[in-house]
């Protein structure tokens, strides 16, 4: 579609700059109209349709190699809701920003955003064509703001949102680090002596002759599979690999793994607490926007990034639809405890579901940094007895036979 650049006037006086993608001029002045914008001038630009293509082709690129990391979104939303709160025009607080942020993508999607404000789009539709960006939660929190007047408000509930995500994720990578090393050292470890000390050892061994222990045969059997069939093994692991993340992708194998992580010996219980600390914090967040209640158990659901959780949430929505009461939905999904139960029945009462949803949050993230901590200190004495019985087998394979050939020898 053609690409018109136009200048005009406001009804109150002021300038007018933009461009629209329009059939012909006629279309273009339609469009202004309902802006209340007087045109003064309108040209179609050169080469637009090439421009255009070139412009889709970036983003095609931009989408397969730019990522926007979530302290990108943090301060974006900061910076949006300082302008906003000041009095800056949206689509002046977009290009601006758009002007001085790094990341390609990001400037992308905010000029996207600013040049179909221009065409007379909402904010909440035009930022819904960038979901790399802007999350389902982000969008309704902004619909949410355009139609209280308190844009500026949305923008700092989504910064503060996204904080606190950001340290839950932080914290359970903190959790994780440490073990994760351990492991992948010893698979390092483990490979090289398969591969290049069992085999120079093996050669002793056959000069030696006689009955080898049997940990030193296991060693010598591993390290002969090891070197005949590695490309084998390469390849089975790299099929499963494949199949694993396609089936984790599929509606009923992401439902089914995002219920097993919670069944995860040690770490298991971290990612159900949370889950739940997510899912209270962002229906506290929506349920204090003004959002209804039905509305935001739809929005939740998405938002908390598991498929179990959000099963259990739209139980709980389609429950709230057919009559039943907050409380009563929540407890039939059996997902919290009845401590918690109690304090969302309190809240149902009082009528101050979404603070007492924020006091859920607070509890359950408090409870995963508690068990953070004793994740920290469980899983060291059970990394050290793994290390501890590799080494010993290790040692006396390669060991016993040279402390038998050294008795043979003294004899």
């Amino acid at each position: 579609m053609p690409i018109y650049a136009y200048s005009g006037r406001h009804v109150d006086g002021s300038e007018a700059t933009g461009k629209i993608d329009a059939t012909g001029r006629s279309e273009v002045v339609v469009q202004l109209e309902r802006q209340s914008i007087i045109p003064v001038s309108i040209n179609l630009l050169k080469d637009a349709q090439g421009a255009s293509e070139q412009s889709a082709e970036s983003i095609f690129k931009m989408s397969l190699f730019e990522t926007v990391t979530l302290d990108e979104v943090i301060m974006l939303s900061r910076q949006l809701a300082s302008l906003t709160r000041a009095g800056v025009p949206i689509v002046g607080a977009l290009r601006g920003l758009a002007d001085t942020v790094k990341n390609a993508l990001v400037t992308t999607s905010l000029s996207g955003v600013a040049d179909n404000l221009e065409k007379g789009q909402e904010l909440s539709v035009a930022v819904a064509k960038y979901p790399k960006l802007f999350s389902d939660l982000y969008i309704s929190m902004i619909r949410i703001g355009e139609n209280t007047g308190r844009l500026d408000d949305a923008f700092s509930q989504m910064s503060s949102y996204l904080t606190l995500e950001r340290q839950t994720i932080r914290n359970l990578k903190q959790a994780t680090r440490y073990p994760m090393f351990v492991f992948s050292a010893i698979g390092i470890f483990i490979t090289i002596i398969n591969i290049f000390v069992i085999p120079s050892f093996k050669d002793v061994f056959d000069s030696i002759g006689g009955q080898l222990p049997w940990q030193t045969i296991l060693l010598i059997k591993l390290s002969d599979f090891s070197l005949a069939y590695w490309p084998h093994v390469l390849g089975l692991m790299a099929i499963f690999g494949y199949g694993f993340f396609k089936w984790k992708k599929s509606s009923v194998g992401k439902l089914a793994w995002d219920q097993f992580k919670f069944k995860i010996p040690l770490i298991g219980e971290i990612f159900y607490f949370a889950v739940l600390a997510r899912f209270a914090r962002t229906f506290s967040v929506v349920l204090g926007a003004g959002m209804p209640i039905e509305q935001g158990l739809t929005v939740v659901a998405k938002a908390v990034d598991n498929d179990y959780v959000g099963s259990k949430v739209d139980q709980m929505r389609v429950g709230i639809e057919r009559g039943e009461g907050f409380t009563s939905a929540a407890k039939r999904t059996a997902m919290f405890s009845p401590l918690i139960m109690q304090m969302l029945a309190v809240g149902e009462e009082t009528g101050r579901v979404d603070e007492m949803l924020g006091e859920v949050a607070d509890f359950y993230e408090e409870e995963v940094a508690y068990k953070l901590v004793r994740l920290s200190s469980a899983i060291e004495p059970i990394l050290i007895v793994i290390i501890g019985a590799l080494v010993l087998v290790l040692a006396l394979g390669v060991f016993l036979p040279l402390w038998e050939l050294s008795a043979a020898v003294n004899r």
